[in-house]
């Protein structure tokens, strides 16, 4: 038998003496020989004869296929319960989690966080990582029996002591007791990913498992293109939760104590309470009782090698024995206060993933998605509403069909049709780390521009990503010459160009360090600030600026020069400086500051309208007129088949109501061909804002 079998054994010799409390020497007197011989077991130099294993398998009360095997620990009945942290010595005290106050306790943003995570945690980077999110209302015995395996009846006291604080986190938690004892309805949010690394390592020292469980503010990222860099997100898991509590099934990558399958723990985050005169600091753990904690603090509890019928009544079953964790979010809800029911929960929850991960989710041709996820919803164990895969053509077709394209190499360097996809390229310049002899280096990242969809509800935006793709930020591009045909684009930076090259992880480093614990922008923060030399946002807002340029270009080529096509959209569209009379308007009266907008396929024109309003106290009714600027004779009016408004206003009787207060506000509009006198190529259209009538100036 080899040296590393030896050894192998002795680790899992030793970890059985852990936990049935038992010395080298007590094992040594059970079997009759010297504490030597065991000591040379434990080390790895010798390993037992047959018949000493079947007698170490008698004294440790296990079979002798455990021993030989080792693939499971030697059976040991340890009672499971929660340990409370005690409070401070020093009389410290913490009203609740820091973290957990970076982010809103809403749906979406846990979509967000929580998938990112698994996708910075895949495991096979040749398969994506999948994330299902299990919505599961419990109701009568089906909610009991979940709070009888919890051991609700030990949690309660403490609960009713949190909520009786008034610090910020004591009324949440009033007000999931009240909903828990007067709705007999308790709703459990399951975050299910597989093919991810799972919660390996330690149970206290540095590793997945103490990172998420243990400590608050550590990161542990196993990639340089982590989407996470604070250790904040997974704050939104018991920020989500009305109880704070949430429990975990994980599936380790990797082994650990000799297995892989159902490491199990509950982590509960309480402020500080007093509970039968004895004081405790916040946080508490369900899981079995150290026998031997590294911290020296009795009653300790650590996680568990739980059975299956142990991880079915605590909801925390998983589909197979593919890597990955389940997060359990007990007494879920949605502190955005848009998402009241499961339904809407459901929905909320499906619109998040495909927003923030539609990328991710596109491949191409030879190419696998990043990742995969759905949502499904449950009551009392059966389906509510059917599995929904996020599908990212659905959701975003104009933005994956760019990504897609890119990924194939089937893009353009000029738009020519309706589906085809522009690409450009943007300088970065990433500065040298401060205190270093470095020098810049340019990276060059990716833009790609497309046509929209009918049904993009925001057009002409830029949406930039880095590493695993998922969206860092999405702003209107400025500036845009007038008569743009509606589009999308697409910025992609760092890896998410799926380069490989010093430049590549250079700007990666620098993107990432430049984004806020919400990774929503890419700014001046305390660690490009202490990282980089002087001059970092004036690069980062070269990047911004060069994006945008480069996007506008893209959209420039895709005119044709010919007589009538989109090339004289420009020419054919503009705005009316002047008043109804032809006088110029005075200053303190609404005015036309921008239009953009398109011939339709049946030959109206729908634009886009921003307008300049003077503040004053009351509101604006104003009249939105649209007129063909024919070549002779006067300029006859045409009529709106359709009014919408969008910002600061809202349509009455054919008018706009522009709100008091304001200095900006924005409709569209579309044209009704019947009304017009000639065809629309043959006329600019103007827009001109007159006085409704009745109006008070």
């Amino acid at each position: 038998m080899d040296n590393e079998r030896a050894e192998s054994f002795g680790v899992w010799l030793a970890r059985q003496l852990k936990r049935q409390e038992m010395t080298q020497a007590e094992l040594a007197a059970a079997l009759g020989i010297t504490r030597a011989g065991v000591s040379a077991w434990i080390t790895g130099r010798a390993e037992p004869r047959e018949d000493k294993k079947r007698a170490i398998a008698e004294v440790l009360g296990t079979d002798e296929a455990t021993v030989h095997l080792r693939t499971t620990d030697a059976f040991v009945v340890r009672p499971i319960s929660w340990y409370h942290r005690r409070a401070h010595s020093d009389g410290g005290r913490e009203y609740g989690n820091a973290a957990a106050f970076a982010f809103d306790a809403d749906v979406s943003v846990l979509a967000r966080e929580a998938t990112q995570n698994s996708l910075d945690e895949r495991d096979d980077q040749t398969r994506p990582v999948r994330v299902r999110y299990v919505l599961h209302e419990l109701t009568g015995e089906h909610r009991q029996q979940f709070l009888q395996a919890l051991q609700w009846d030990e949690l309660l006291p403490h609960y009713e002591a949190a909520a009786a604080q008034k610090q910020k986190v004591g009324p949440v938690i009033a007000e999931g007791l009240r909903l828990l004892r007067e709705t007999d309805t308790l709703l459990l949010l399951r975050v299910d990913d597989y093919n991810a690394s799972g919660l390996t390592g330690p149970e206290y020292d540095d590793g997945r498992f103490a990172a998420v469980v243990r400590r608050q503010l550590d990161s542990h990222k196993s990639s340089g293109s982590a989407g996470g860099s604070y250790g904040l997100g997974k704050a939104t898991l018991w920020a989500t939760s009305r109880l704070g509590l949430v429990l975990i099934n994980s599936t380790l990558s990797e082994h650990h104590e000799g297995r892989t399958e159902r490491r199990v723990i509950g982590r509960l985050d309480l402020p500080w309470r007093q509970v039968n005169g004895e004081a405790y600091a916040g946080p508490a753990w369900l899981g079995e009782e150290d026998p031997n904690p590294e911290y020296g603090s009795k009653g300790v509890t650590r996680s568990w090698w739980a059975d299956e019928a142990t991880v079915d009544r605590l909801q925390l079953s998983r589909a197979g024995s593919d890597p990955g964790t389940s997060f359990l979010v007990v007494g879920a809800h949605d502190a955005a206060g848009d998402a009241g029911t499961v339904q809407e929960m459901h929905e909320k929850l499906v619109r998040s993933l495909a927003e923030n991960f539609w990328a991710a989710m596109t491949h191409g041709e030879t190419s696998a998605p990043l990742v995969e996820a759905s949502v499904t919803t449950l009551r009392n164990g059966q389906v509510l509403i059917k599995e929904e895969r996020v599908d990212p053509h659905v959701h975003q077709p104009a933005r994956s069909r760019a990504l897609k394209a890119y990924l194939d190499g089937t893009t353009v360097d000029r738009l020519t049709g309706l589906d085809q996809v522009a690409m450009a390229h943007v300088p970065l310049t990433v500065p040298p780390l401060s205190g270093g002899a470095g020098t810049p280096m340019e990276h060059h990242a990716v833009v790609l521009v497309t046509p929209a969809d009918d049904t993009d509800s925001l057009p002409n935006q830029l949406e930039c990503m880095r590493g695993n793709r998922m969206t860092v930020s999405a702003r209107r591009v400025p500036d845009l010459p007038m008569g743009t045909n509606p589009f999308q684009a697409v910025l992609l930076a760092g890896r998410a160009t799926g380069r490989a090259s010093d430049d590549v992880d250079a700007a990666e480093r620098f993107l990432r360090a430049a984004e806020p614990p919400e990774h929503d922008d890419w700014t001046r923060t305390e660690e490009v600030a202490a990282t980089y030399a002087r001059g970092a946002l004036t690069r980062i807002r070269d990047f911004r600026r060069e994006m945008n340029v480069a996007v506008r270009q893209l959209v420039a080529r895709r005119e044709k020069k010919t007589e009538g096509g989109p090339a004289v959209l420009r020419e054919l569209l503009r705005l009316d400086a002047a008043g109804a009379a032809g006088g110029r308007r005075i200053d303190g009266h609404p005015t036309v500051r921008n239009v953009d907008g398109g011939l339709e396929p049946s030959g109206a024109w729908r634009v886009r309208v921003e307008v300049k309003l003077p503040v004053r106290e009351d509101s604006w009714l104003m009249a939105p007129v649209a007129k063909f600027d024919v070549r002779s004779g006067s300029k006859p009016a045409v009529q709106w088949a359709e009014l919408v408004a969008e910002e600061n206003c809202r349509v009455e009787n054919g008018h706009l109501r522009f709100d008091p207060g304001v200095r900006a506000a924005s409709f569209s509009g579309v044209t009704d061909i019947e009304s017009h006198p000639v065809a629309a190529t043959m006329a600019r259209l103007i827009i001109d804002l007159q006085k409704a009538r009745g109006a008070a100036t």
